[in-house]
Formats: C-alpha cells, sequence, structure tokens
C-alpha cells in the first residue's frame, strides 16, 4: 500500500472505500501507511445489508433484485460512498468469502467497484482460499489495479 499511498500523494488525489466482506481491510490497509491522512478521507463498513441500504443509501430495490453480491451493489456502494465522503475515487468490495453459496454465488465470488469523478469501473473476481485468504486477495487485487490506472489512464478525471 505505500505505493499507492505516495502516488496518490503525488497527485493529490483522496480516497475512500465502502466494503462488505472486507470488513474496512482496505481503509486499515491504507492507514497502516505512515503519511496515509494526507489521502484517505475515511470509509464505511456495510457488512449487513440494512447498513448498505441505511448509511449508503444502496436502494432497497437493488439489493432484492440484483442482491447483495452483484455488480450494480459494488456500484451503488462506491458512487454513494464518494458522494459521501467527498473523495476524487471510492473503492467497494461486495462478495461471498464463505463458508457457504450465497445468493447462488459460489464461494469467492467478489465484485469489486471503483468510482471516480466521471465514471465507474467494475470487477467481478473468483478468489480461492479461506476466508481471510479471499479479503486479503480484494485488497491486492484492487490495489493493483488502481495503480495501474493511474499510471496507464491518463485521460481520466480524477479531481472533483
Amino acid at each position: 500500500m505505500k505505493q499507492l499511498v505516495e502516488e496518490l500523494k503525488k497527485r493529490q488525489l483522496t480516497i475512500g472505500s465502502c466494503e462488505s466482506l472486507t470488513a474496512g481491510l482496505f481503509a486499515s490497509s491504507i492507514a497502516a501507511v505512515p503519511g496515509a491522512s494526507a489521502v484517505l478521507k475515511g470509509g464505511f463498513v456495510t457488512y449487513q445489508t440494512v447498513v448498505k441500504e441505511q448509511v449508503v443509501h444502496v436502494s432497497h430495490d437493488l439489493i432484492k433484485e440484483h442482491g447483495v453480491v452483484s455488480a450494480p451493489c459494488a456500484k451503488a456502494m462506491a458512487e454513494n460512498a464518494r458522494r459521501l465522503l467527498d473523495c476524487d475515487m471510492c473503492v467497494s468490495f461486495s462478495g461471498n468469502a464463505g463458508p457457504d453459496v450465497m445468493e447462488g454465488k459460489e464461494v469467492g465470488t467478489v465484485f469489486c467497484a471503483l468510482a471516480v469523478r466521471t465514471h465507474t469501473y467494475i470487477y467481478e473476481c473468483l478468489f480461492h482460499g479461506t476466508r481471510n485468504e479471499i479479503r486479503q486477495q480484494c485488497i491486492v487485487f484492487m490495489q493493483s489495479e488502481i495503480m495501474r490506472m493511474l499510471k496507464e489512464s491518463e485521460d481520466i478525471t480524477w479531481k472533483k
């Protein structure tokens, strides 16, 4: 995470998170880096559905139609949290870390999203391992994806 924090600092960008199965692991990983306060605006842990609905305003109808382990839910989590935190970018994680099938989705099915000012990027992943291995893989994946986008996507409008 140190590279990510340094790159965000260099670009004067802020980041936030809205986390379900990762339960704050992404934000905590950033906060572990000295100087993270320059880039980390905050995060929401929306482990239960009611928190997704009541705190970050994910529509009950969207959840009823698509479930919480879905691209539309991850997208709404990232976009709504970005607005609430007033940050340049916001990640979200929603998925099934196990131990059983959830909403018909196998263990390891994860939807991540990255909301920036003008667009939201959505990723469907299938990770393998224990609960905590799956959670850690989510963090590593999104960190590397953000770094890749920062370096390769000059056309993205990152700033608010």
